[in-house]
């Protein structure tokens, strides 16, 4: 006869098997989804369509537990956010331009992980660095949340969606830029490399000048088709992008995607000449 305590230990058995087995389904299906990015399928964004996202949270188990898994994401890598919530303002058309091509830009990510400069490159991407520094100094980076971490096959932090679903765009879109740079060779986007992502597909062919406001960060070299927009290169802070990094990736099924576990928020981001 099994004893109640024989009993208890083998319930428990039981559920650490579960969980075990829901974050491997999870971390497979993490591996598969980067496996598409990396074949230059993924890094979109639908330029003014908007999603409601909920809470990040775990399946509940057998036992009518919440069981957080791999999909809760939770670092004490990173400061609270300042107070204060994406504006989401939304424009019919691009700005007009406004910057000089012959001068030099640097925006700086103010982020609760710590803050990350990047140099702007307005000679060879003039209308996306034109929209950057138009959206920042609307405020429409600020209290945006790096909504997406790829850790396999390419590395990535990708930002610029006041929704945090990837999804979220400010209703114009520009066109694409600089995509012979020769700083991307043999298909792959160097660590530092601050690019566009967008619509586009290579299957079809179509989703061609579909940039908006989302961009990724390099943070590792990362093979990838010359598909997006090279606009800038990080010359500091590359040290905190690393450190998030560091800390790696969970899977959200509210976004289908893989989320920082840091909470990667940018405060501010302002765009001056340098």
């Amino acid at each position: 006869m099994v004893s109640s305590e024989q009993r208890r230990k083998q319930l428990a058995q039981q559920k650490l098997a579960r969980q075990e087995q829901r974050r491997a389904a999870a971390r497979r299906k993490a591996r598969i989804r980067n496996s598409a990015i990396a074949g230059g399928l993924v890094l979109v964004l639908a330029a003014g369509i908007v999603y409601a996202t909920g809470a990040l949270g775990g399946d509940r188990n057998d036992d009518g537990e919440k069981d957080s898994g791999d999909t809760k994401a939770s670092s004490d890598l990173c400061e609270k956010p300042a107070k204060g919530e994406p504006n989401g303002k939304q424009w019919k058309k691009e700005p007009k331009m406004a910057i000089d091509t012959s001068a030099s830009y640097v925006m700086n990510l103010e982020t609760t992980c710590g803050d990350i400069g990047i140099k702007l490159d307005a000679a060879k991407a003039p209308r996306t660095v034109n929209s950057f520094n138009f959206l920042a100094g609307n405020g429409y980076f600020d209290h945006t949340r790096c909504h997406r971490l790829v850790d396999q096959g390419i590395y990535v932090l990708q930002c610029g969606d006041p929704t945090g679903t990837g999804q979220g765009g400010p209703g114009y879109t520009i066109p694409d830029e600089n995509l012979k740079d020769p700083k991307v060779k043999d298909k792959v986007y160097p660590a530092g490399t601050v690019a566009m992502a967008n619509t586009y597909n290579a299957q079809t062919g179509k989703g061609r000048n579909t940039g908006g406001s989302q961009f990724f960060l390099v943070y590792e070299d990362s093979p990838l088709p010359p598909d997006y927009t090279p606009f800038g290169t990080v010359n500091t802070g590359m040290d905190v992008l690393r450190k998030i990094a560091e800390e790696g990736s969970v899977s959200d099924p509210q976004i289908q995607a893989t989320v920082p576990k840091a909470n990667v928020v940018i405060n501010k981001a302002p765009v001056s000449k340098s």
